[in-house]
């Protein structure tokens, strides 16, 4: 089934970490196509070992620039809430950039501050794609 993601986004991966794991190894790089049905989109998929140093996080971010999917699997792993902050801002400026940014963290709920829309996924391995609210918008009334 194809999955249709928004463009120059973060989408949260929500859902039993299992699943979200097994969802993320089963994105398939080579089959990334635009809304056009064009294919050779580039796709970079993103990682760290949890004990590595924000700013290695950092630079693996960096790295990924010039793709236009960004598979991001538990890069703020074993981080505390500010530091985890710091990485997430990267991502959200990577989809600033144009990028879809799709991220399986270990805490999805503060992937959800900076997320566009998130990626459901239930037990069974169903998927569901969801536009999320703008919160600023929200915010301010």
């Amino acid at each position: 089934m194809p999955l249709k993601l928004p463009v120059a986004s973060v989408v949260a991966l929500l859902g039993p970490a299992a699943v979200r794991a097994q969802v993320c190894a089963a994105l398939d790089e080579g089959s990334a196509r635009c809304a056009g049905g064009h294919g050779g989109l580039r796709v970079a998929r993103i990682g760290v070992e949890p004990g590595d140093p924000l700013q290695d996080r950092l630079d693996v971010v960096r790295a990924a620039g010039q793709a236009r999917i960004v598979l991001v699997e538990r890069l703020t792993a074993g981080l505390g809430s500010a530091d985890r902050r710091v990485v997430l801002s990267a991502l959200e400026d990577l989809a600033g950039a144009g990028a879809t940014v799709v991220v399986d963290d270990d805490d999805p709920v503060a992937v959800l501050a900076v997320a566009d829309a998130a990626l459901r996924v239930d037990a069974t391995g169903q998927v569901e794609l969801e536009e999320l609210p703008d919160l600023t918008a929200l915010l301010a009334g």
